[in-house]
């Protein structure tokens, strides 16, 4: 197999196969019957691994590297599906930190060519699917699922953990999911079952009691993260990864309780060493010094709404490069920016990105400083020219902003 055969095959697989992260809301297939079609096809491998589910609207990414790196340090073989990526479709399926080999992706892809007529899988599902063959392929300790989207009825469902996560439950993907916390919240607990400890780590009363009542009707144990106390660091910056670490540290005691060994020295090294464990980035990320150069995948209000706040906790002044999709509520976003800054809307270049003349009105309204680019890269650089070492450059809005940020210049990072 060539790199080009490889790009070839995923290319093909996002053509095939409805994927929500570039054709939104029409690609997304809820329910379990076709990944349970799916998994048996393939010999159920899910069955064979012991997993961890972890959920949540924001911290998922982050409280599922953690993990996967404090494991590592305790000596296991850790699998982590993660998503969407960032820059190659490998990094959403991991082993040890290292990308999935790209020959058994291609592998794989061929597979999907020859599934029966009354399976078609979404994206999504076929991804979740090559992921659990995968693991199941490289003897996996323990494998991290990271929810796609929502819980109840999320492909990652089909799975029966040792133990689950739901980091928090904010207004996202309304759409899909419900017009008020207590829908969404509801949606996320979908993934809590019978007789499998629960962690919350939603600080809101409304949205613990709604999964601490479906834990009691599943005779779940529910532990409640955010009565944890700790003063234990992580190498992911970001104010909100406090509470992620005490959603990491419940998972943890859980699986102590369920005999792993897992030392206090192993949790202290492994929260300071993700990016090194796991190669895991584009959270509150330092891409450079001079200037201090910082981007965050935080998409939706409540992420956010931490990494502004954070923005605005910093002395310096700001150029910040900005870009969303087309289910994003912009008008909402308007009234959270940043202080002190200048502002770079592009627009993402995948199928839903949404060009920042579609919304310039409301950055008339705002009442900001801002310049329109037709791709985040120029964005970027004009940032980049018009910022001194004195003063900072952000990127962020959106997944894919950041992807394209880093596809184009991580080979620079130092």
């Amino acid at each position: 197999m060539t790199n080009e055969q490889y790009k070839e095959a995923v290319e093909w697989l996002f053509v095939q196969a409805p994927n929500y992260q570039i054709d939104g809301q029409k690609a997304y297939k809820p329910g379990l019957d076709n990944i349970t079609k799916l998994c048996d096809f393939f010999g159920n491998p899910q069955e064979k691994i012991k997993c961890i589910h972890i959920g949540g609207t924001n911290g998922k990414g982050s409280s599922s590297n953690m993990l996967a790196s404090v494991l590592q340090e305790s000596g296991y073989k850790i699998g982590l599906y993660n998503s969407p990526h960032l820059i190659d479709f490998t990094e959403r399926i991991k082993v040890n930190g290292k990308n999935c080999d790209k020959q058994f992706v291609y592998n794989f892809i061929q597979k999907l060519k020859n599934l029966p007529e009354d399976i078609r899988p979404s994206f999504f599902e076929f991804t979740t699917i090559m992921a659990f063959e995968y693991f199941y392929q490289q003897n996996v300790d323990f494998a991290i699922i990271e929810v796609g989207l929502g819980g109840r009825l999320d492909s990652t469902n089909i799975i029966k953990p040792l133990v689950a996560a739901i980091t928090n439950v904010q207004l996202d993907h309304q759409n899909i999911l419900g017009d008020t916390i207590e829908e969404i919240a509801r949606e996320k607990a979908g993934i809590v079952k019978s007789n499998i400890p629960i962690i919350s780590g939603d600080e809101n009363e409304v949205v613990k009691n709604i999964i601490k009542k479906k834990a009691e009707k599943e005779n779940a144990p529910f532990i409640d993260a955010t009565l944890l106390k700790t003063d234990l660091k992580s190498d992911l910056r970001g104010n909100y990864q406090k509470k992620n670490i005490r959603v990491v540290l419940g998972l943890i005691e859980e699986l102590r309780n369920l005999n792993f060994i897992i030392s206090d020295d192993n949790i202290e090294k492994g929260l300071l060493n993700v990016h090194q464990n796991t190669g895991f980035i584009g959270r509150w990320f330092e891409f450079s010094q001079n200037p201090l150069t910082i981007c965050d995948t935080g998409h939706n209000q409540a992420g956010l709404e931490y990494v502004f706040a954070q923005l605005n906790s910093i002395e310096k002044h700001k150029h910040i490069v900005l870009g969303f999709v087309n289910d994003k509520k912009i008008d909402e976003v308007m009234k959270i920016l940043p202080e002190n800054s200048e502002f770079y809307f592009a627009k993402p270049s995948i199928h839903r990105g949404r060009h920042p003349q579609d919304y310039e009105d409301l950055l008339i309204d705002a009442k900001i400083f801002y310049k329109i680019f037709d791709s985040v890269q120029n964005a970027y650089l004009s940032a980049k020219e018009r910022c001194t070492n004195e003063e900072m450059i952000f990127i962020g809005g959106s997944n894919f902003v950041v992807g394209e940020f880093l596809e184009k210049n991580l080979e620079l990072y130092k």
